[in-house]
């Protein structure tokens, strides 16, 4: 079987992914040689590369007994949103962390990568308080990994470079309606007033969506996957992420529409929080688990920024069956409704013994 995708004629492998594949026979040898035996079936939820599961019957194994392998096909245009080198380099060092899949051999237009005998999460998944409980201890256990490279927080300034590339692809129509004239100020302010070097700062996922994590029915072990976005930030904004993600469901009949009056409460936000910071043994005061609330709201702004430029540069780069323009504009709208709630006075940097904003509580999505 084949991959229909960049190009790709439907009923043949590239030769490079050819060589990649007799190479693991050899390995395994215990898989048939005809290549034309694999069956590939594409999984969906993606909205960057492709991704497929591959069955691989083995030699006298019998109907249905096959090897899994998943084969991940990058999207065009990715290169404009992070550099892949380094995320391979990531996914190497995680696996030998323990935490992810093992890298089974690359191609120029994609990776093979272990299959993981566990089940990718659903939308309904993240606000289940059991599951939701295990992937804030994982996601803290993600953020205290030593990875090597910088651990300068480069947010801003990725921002600002998205800026760039979505102003030198934009119609004009598109900037205007987009603002775009006005985001660098947006960004500026943003960086001044809610990061002023007093927020912790680890090793964060940063699209932690619900097609990003798994977990073993069995042993009810969480695996995040997918770090193409990787990178030491501020924690905040990482769980002000997987909370925005909460509004999403890339498997509906519209997988482009966020419905934000589905982002978490005070009361559910404050309970992953209050997990998240129980997860390392030590039981958090209510005033850690308050500022660290407050510092996730501010850093929800930077969120809708980033991957509001995300999608507008998608529109124009990446051919994925995804409404990626109407997506950027749900998330930049919801920039401008929540600003005003949640840019507080100059108390907002204040910080405590903990290193996180001592600020209030306020609501909105």
């Amino acid at each position: 079987m084949a991959i229909k995708t960049n190009g790709f004629i439907d009923g043949i492998f590239p030769e490079e992914l050819k060589r990649v594949l007799q190479s693991l026979a050899m390995e395994w040898g215990d898989v048939v040689e005809d290549m034309k035996a694999l069956q590939v079936i594409p999984m969906k939820g993606a909205m960057t590369n492709e991704v497929y599961q591959v069955n691989w019957p083995t030699k006298g194994g019998g109907e249905g007994i096959h090897r899994k392998l998943l084969i991940r096909i990058y999207g065009e245009g990715v290169d404009l949103f992070f550099n892949r080198d380094d995320e391979v380099r990531t996914f190497e060092c995680m696996s030998n962390h323990g935490q992810g899949p093992r890298l089974l051999g690359r191609f120029p237009e994609g990776r093979v990568e272990e299959f993981i005998h566990a089940r990718t999460l659903s939308a309904a998944d993240l606000r289940d308080p059991e599951t939701s409980a295990l992937i804030a201890a994982k996601m803290r256990e993600f953020h205290n990994l030593e990875m090597p490279g910088s651990k300068t927080v480069s947010l801003w300034n990725k921002m600002r470079d998205l800026l760039g590339e979505a102003r030198s692809l934009c119609t004009a129509r598109d900037a205007k309606e987009f603002r775009l004239d006005v985001l660098e100020d947006e960004i500026n302010m943003l960086e001044k007033e809610i990061s002023k070097g007093c927020h912790q700062i680890g090793f964060c996922h940063n699209d932690l969506q619900y097609g990003n994590i798994m977990i073993d029915e069995e042993t009810k072990a969480i695996t995040l996957i997918d770090y193409e976005y990787a990178s030491y930030n501020h924690i905040a904004y990482d769980l002000a992420n997987h909370f925005c993600e909460m509004a999403a469901n890339y498997h509906s009949d519209t997988p482009h529409i966020v419905d934000f009056s589905k982002y978490p409460g005070h009361e559910e936000r404050c309970r992953f929080i209050r997990a998240y910071l129980s997860s390392s043994g030590d039981k958090p005061t209510e005033d850690e688990v308050l500022q660290l609330a407050q510092a996730v709201e501010n850093y929800k702004l930077a969120n809708h920024l980033f991957w509001g430029l995300w999608g507008i540069i998608s529109r124009y780069v990446n051919q994925i069956d995804f409404d990626y323009l109407e997506y950027a504009r749900q998330r930049l709208q919801q920039y401008w409704k929540i600003k005003p709630m949640l840019l507080l006075d100059s108390s907002v940097n204040s910080c405590d013994s903990n290193g996180y904003a001592g600020v209030g509580t306020r609501e909105g999505a």
